[in-house]
């Protein structure tokens, strides 16, 4: 898309290149032309940049572009390419720069188009729901939760069946549950709901995750679940897809009787990928400590899974002096490391973290099959490329978004030592030589990877870990040594019923690593929480991390101010004055400490923990109570907030006295007489609109945001939005 990049001895030709065209340039960008023109080998690092900003563009559209103009756009960013990418610099690059963002701007539709299904648009109670299981989590403190296709839901017509249900089905009273396979075809009744909206303007849209997901309902089980005939025959029952989701389920469940509580919690998650086992409490200390992307399986375990089993394979073919010599066995090893990768692939679930994690490990093993070195930028460039022409979503995914700066960190970091020759193969020639460069290696890789991730970690979760290279440094040799060797032999042993011999090595391990972690948590001033920050922030400082890693000459510098300017612009977003949702049985308002205060309800804690986590403010919910400037009684509660009044009112018979002294009114039922309030926020209107985040201007107007402003008119959003 870009011209010129696809061979590095383009290096070699400079600015003389194009040295006609840019002569007919203004003298004024003679310069530019010609630094751009040094850097033409790694234009392609951008093309994924670019493929990337055009899905952005789609996704945070307020409306649904049609078809028909999305691809025209394409159509002519193709021919504007043919007619214009040779002539010249600029033209080469600008119109590369529209291609790509035009083609991924159309990834974003297509995929759309895709896995566009039904989703459900009204509350249903006690509805009898019939489907094929496809997937079952644990959950912390007994139940688990369940992902359903179903086969029948009634008050549904066929065609308004959601692709895909998750339930869950509670141990209420100690009862014990009946725990459903995979592939079961099963019968319950449930309150089924929409999937829900962000928690406020801004915030995390779980209705937008649902949807490219397959997910159209969710809610939880009102009955046990009991096996019902299957429609279609048994055949389906033996489905790829089915068979699967049982062999992991037996993995698990093996994996747990052999390693009980949170180790093995941790343990069957690092091998099949489900982590619903492990309690909030182990969370927040993985999370707090900087460790948490242990807990999941992402690039490091697949890279560990993969490099395991591909020296593994070259040792084996390399005792063979015959094999060594006669056949390519470095290639044959990265063919078994892309087989095996696949199979733990299969195994773990294939979660959006693993499937990304997999492309990347099949783009490194690819390049040694074609003789380039695996290590590269140019590695990391074409599997963003493919995930983001698969997967276009991934670009608003906090986990591709953090995966992929702290590999471009990384990566450009590595290029960057190999090419000032930094290292002296003199520093490792001694055993302390080399476990010095082993623990400066993770400090430093730790370092960098903090560093790339750390915007968007305050951007979507609103905190920051101070420890991390601490606990990377005493947990990831571990982990790379112990652990996920450990895992793979647990695979290898199972089918032989010897998986509690590795098991027995990975469980001390395991325990090491959660050590570590609640060490690192409770030390002071582990964490720090911070507010939300403004979308520009997080694109300036993004946009100069890949500036300063994806060039090469010394304007790549230029990053470092785009960094400094998005660190600058990061506090102006501003926090809302009053806070309305969950129907109007949620009211927060910004006290004198400028801190969320308001009668909270236990059924919204949920919604007041997203809000809280915006503010910047970690308390639990439990801990926020009625404080200044409410005032309450049985009938509701009244608040002056900067010069306005606001009423909260809790029964329908208060609302006339609220009406005639209120400037906000806020009633948890819907209003239908007239009200003398500057605004009135009823049931109806916050079903209609969501979350409202209300800030007052000192001459007392009202700047009112709502979740439905930011989500626009969209395929996953409800028609009365």
């Amino acid at each position: 898309m870009f011209g010129g990049f696809s061979d590095s001895r383009t290096q070699e030709r400079g600015p003389s290149h194009d040295a006609v065209s840019t002569n007919r340039e203004p003298a004024l960008f003679a310069n530019l032309a010609g630094v751009l023109e040094a850097e033409r080998p790694y234009w392609f690092y951008w093309v994924p940049v670019f493929v990337g900003v055009g899905s952005l563009i789609y996704f945070t559209l307020d409306f649904e572009p049609d078809g028909l103009s999305v691809a025209v756009v394409f159509l002519t960013a193709l021919g504007l390419r043919s007619v214009l990418g040779s002539a010249g610099t600029f033209a080469s690059l600008l119109t590369g720069i529209l291609l790509c963002a035009s083609l991924g701007f159309l990834a974003g539709k297509i995929r759309t188009e895709i896995v566009a299904a039904p989703v459900l648009q009204e509350r249903l109670r006690d509805a009898r729901v019939e489907g094929f299981v496809e997937l079952v989590e644990a959950r912390d403190g007994g139940g688990v939760r369940v992902t359903v296709q179903p086969t029948r839901i009634a008050g549904l017509r066929e065609e308004q069946l959601p692709s895909l249900v998750r339930v869950v089905f509670s141990a209420k009273g100690g009862r014990r549950l009946a725990i459903p396979l995979s592939g079961d075809h099963i019968a319950f009744t449930a309150v089924l709901s929409p999937p829900p909206r962000a928690a406020a303007p801004g915030g995390f849209d779980f209705s937008r995750y649902a949807f490219f997901r397959g997910i159209g309902a969710v809610g939880y089980a009102t009955s046990v679940a009991v096996d019902v005939p299957m429609p279609g025959g048994p055949e389906l029952f033996n489905s790829l897809s089915h068979m699967i989701g049982r062999l992991r389920q037996r993995i698990g469940d093996r994996v747990t009787a052999a390693l009980p509580g949170q180790t093995g919690a941790i343990a069957k998650a690092l091998i099949n990928g489900d982590r619903s086992g492990i309690s909030e409490e182990t969370n927040e200390a993985y999370r707090a400590s900087g460790l948490f992307h242990i807990l999941s399986i992402s690039g490091l375990h697949m890279a560990i899974m993969g490099g395991s089993i591909f020296f593994a394979l070259r040792f084996m073919f390399a005792l063979s002096p015959w094999l060594a010599l006669q056949f390519p066995i470095k290639k044959w090893a990265a063919v078994g490391a892309i087989a095996g990768s696949l199979g733990y692939l299969t195994i773990s679930g294939g979660s959006f973290a693993t499937e990304r994690s997999f492309i990347m490990i099949v783009v490194f093993f690819a390049s040694i099959l074609v003789d380039r070195p695996a290590i590269a930028l140019r590695n990391v460039a074409i599997a963003a490329l493919v995930i983001l022409l698969v997967f276009p979503e991934s670009v608003i995914d906090p986990g591709f978004q953090m995966s992929f700066a702290a590999v471009v960190g990384l990566v450009a970091s590595y290029e960057f030592v190999r090419r000032r020759h930094v290292l002296s193969g003199d520093v490792g020639a001694s055993i302390w030589g080399r476990g010095l460069m082993f623990a400066g290696a993770i400090v430093g890789s730790t370092l960098v990877a903090s560093l790339a991730v750390a915007p968007i970690g305050i951007f979507h979760f609103h905190q920051t870990q101070h420890f991390a290279v601490l606990a990377n440094l005493a947990a990831v040799p571990i982990c790379n040594l112990i652990v996920m060797p450990a895992a793979l032999a647990t695979l290898v042993l199972m089918p032989f019923g010897g998986e509690w011999l590795a098991l027995a090595v990975m469980g001390p391990g395991l325990d090491a690593m959660a050590a570590v972690a609640r060490w690192v948590a409770g030390l002071s001033g582990a964490v720090s929480y911070v507010g939300a920050i403004p979308g520009l922030s997080l694109l300036l400082m993004a946009g100069g991390g890949l500036w300063l890693c994806l060039w090469r000459q010394r304007w790549r510098l230029l990053g470092l101010l785009a960094v400094a300017v998005g660190i600058l612009v990061a506090p102006q977003i501003g926090a809302p004055d009053l806070l309305i949702g969950d129907g109007g049985q949620l009211v927060m308002v910004r006290d004198a400490n400028g801190q969320l205060t308001g009668p909270s309800r236990r059924q919204s804690n949920f919604i007041l923990a997203r809000w809280l986590e915006r503010d910047g403010d970690k308390r639990e919910p439990r801990e926020v109570g009625i404080t200044e400037p409410f005032h309450c009684d049985r009938t509701g509660c009244v608040a002056q907030v900067k010069g306005q009044v606001l009423a909260f009112s809790k029964r329908a018979t208060s609302l006339r006295d609220d009406c005639a002294r209120a400037d906000i009114v806020v009633v948890a039922e819907t209003v239908t007489q007239p009200c003398k309030a500057k605004l009135v926020v009823d049931r109806a209107r916050l079903r209609r609109l969501g979350t409202h985040a209300i800030e007052i201007a000192p001459d007392g107007s009202l700047r009112i945001e709502t979740v439905a402003e930011h989500q626009g008119y969209r395929p996953w959003t409800r028609p009365s939005d």
